[in-house]
């Protein structure tokens, strides 16, 4: 890893990453096994920041909200800026994508089970399940969320214990480490690079050809990187659901009458660029314990035939209540996020400087079903919280009606506040909503890139990761969009008659 202001002023290389997140990572990783590659990383590194690095700070970066939203629902969000991407600031949840999906979206089962694997030997674990996830685990099976299924990363119906890419000692894995994996002979790194532009040819070419990008280091100085000239080289944007329509549009491929407006030549007429975002829609609900609880993140999830996933956390104020107000932190939440989800909407520029976060809006619960299924959700945790098996983390005197009047009162969003929602779960859904920042779309397959995630209209450009789902897999998207990091690549070279499994 170099800081940007190391880099020559112009340099060549057969593949151009732009984005070293939870996809640019493993993909990196893999290419540089038999190719020189570059990876462009807009943030630093995580490597020694506790606030990344510690269990026990999970939601500090998420807490600073110095830089503007980019979300337009008066929900607030949060956007990686590091090398490893949303791995190092998330939950931790590690689970696997449903085998019907695989199917659905027409991966190779095989291939696909081999780069889970590749990703889980460094980052996966499996958690140590203390009282507040225990009791939360059981009474779901209490409540009829069943089968039990155990440990598993594979998603199953009915309740699980999941995996985490925290170990034992509390200390975050993160895609990061998956460059554990990469030739250093063949592989740059580049922290504090932000891509401007992806560069196009076009005379004398049946369609547009990307072959260079313009990126800036920390000082603001302009550098070049090119690719080589090769049959298989590719530019290959991995920059995150909102951050990879944005560089596609900075670039010129987008809706034409947005780019003009911001005086961006059009390279590409293509509208579809930005449309399909979603980002599946969270309630959490606040449980005050009478009993200290120990601080824990998602271990536990309960896959409900309702087209919701039941989850908990524990011993942390995540809800921005008073941190001297020490009463705060006894207790934990059980939250429920929606599957899909069905809502979708649309990401625009609002200026031409990569640093400054696109706007876009998510449309939360515009869809009915959206919210029919969270009330299903809410139904299941009242209860959960009312279960015998949750009896030692629950105040009698607390109603439920209580516990979603107390959640409904925290600022949870920068949505207007209403007087006992407990009257309406539809109005508790969606006045108390909040991103579990699962974001995707923007770049969907078969409207944007192909089977194969090249960019459709241009050659030489693919996109991989979260922004080109249709639908969001299995009950977190870490770790799809890691095994389809290494799963691309491993495609790329099985499509050349290679194999880079032994």
């Amino acid at each position: 890893m170099h800081q940007a202001t190391r880099a020559p002023k112009v340099a060549y290389y057969d593949y151009i990453i732009i984005g070293g997140g939870t996809a640019g990572c493993p993909l990196a990783a893999t290419l540089s096994q038999n190719y020189n590659v570059l990876l462009l990383e807009r943030g630093g590194s995580p490597y020694g920041n506790e606030n990344i690095t510690n269990l026990s700070e999970f939601g500090v970066p998420l807490s600073d909200l110095s830089p503007s939203s980019p979300s337009q629902d008066g929900v607030i969000n949060a956007r990686a800026r590091v090398l490893g991407g949303g791995s190092c600031l998330n939950a931790g949840f590690y689970t696997r994508a449903a085998t019907t999906y695989v199917n659905t979206v027409g991966w190779d089962g095989r291939l696909v089970n081999e780069s889970y694997v590749w990703v889980e030997k460094k980052v996966a674990f499996e958690p140590m399940v203390r009282e507040w996830q225990s009791a939360v685990r059981d009474g779901l099976v209490e409540v009829g969320i069943g089968p039990y299924n155990g440990f598993t990363y594979d998603h199953l119906d009915g309740t699980k214990i999941g995996g985490t890419i925290f170990d034992s000692d509390g200390t975050r894995h993160t895609a990061a480490d998956l460059l554990e994996y990469a030739n250093p002979s063949r592989l740059t790194v580049l922290l504090h690079a932000s891509a401007h532009k992806i560069l196009f040819k076009s005379k004398g070419k049946m369609r547009p050809l990307a072959h260079g990008v313009v990126f800036r280091d920390a000082s603001g100085r302009k550098h070049k990187a090119y690719l080589k000239r090769g049959e298989m080289n590719e530019i290959i944007v991995s920059a995150g659901a909102l951050g990879s329509p944005q560089i596609l549009m900075l670039s010129g491929l987008g809706p034409s009458q947005q780019l003009k407006a911001h005086n961006i030549s059009v390279v590409l007429d293509q509208p579809m660029i930005g449309q399909g975002m979603s980002d599946n829609p969270m309630n959490a609900i606040f449980v005050p314990s009478p009993v200290p609880v120990e601080i824990c993140l998602i271990q536990v999830v309960g896959i409900t035939p309702f087209g919701t996933y039941i989850e908990a956390a524990s011993g942390k104020n995540f809800l921005g209540s008073n941190p001297e107000d020490k009463s705060t932190f006894r207790g934990g939440f059980i939250l429920e996020k929606i599957m899909g989800p069905l809502s979708t909407g649309h990401l625009e520029l609002r200026t031409r400087n990569p640093n400054d976060n696109p706007n876009v809006t998510f449309n939360y619960f515009k869809h009915p079903e959206d919210l029919r299924r969270c009330v299903h959700g809410i139904k299941v945790i009242e209860r959960v919280i009312e279960s015998k098996s949750f009896t030692k983390f629950r105040f009698n005197s607390l109603s439920f009606p209580a516990l979603l009047n107390l959640t409904a009162s925290a600022p949870v969003n920068l949505l207007p506040r209403h007087n006992n929602v407990s009257e309406s779960l539809e109005q508790f859904c969606k006045g108390t909503v909040m991103t579990i920042w699962h974001y995707h779309g923007g770049c969907q397959v078969g409207k944007v890139v192909d089977q194969d995630y090249k960019v459709l209209g241009v050659d030489a450009l693919r996109v991989i990761g979260g922004s080109t789902f249709n639908y969001s897999p299995g009950a977190n998207p870490q770790a799809t969009v890691m095994m389809l990091g290494r799963y691309d690549t491993t495609i790329l070279y099985v499509l050349f008659y290679m194999t880079i499994f032994d």
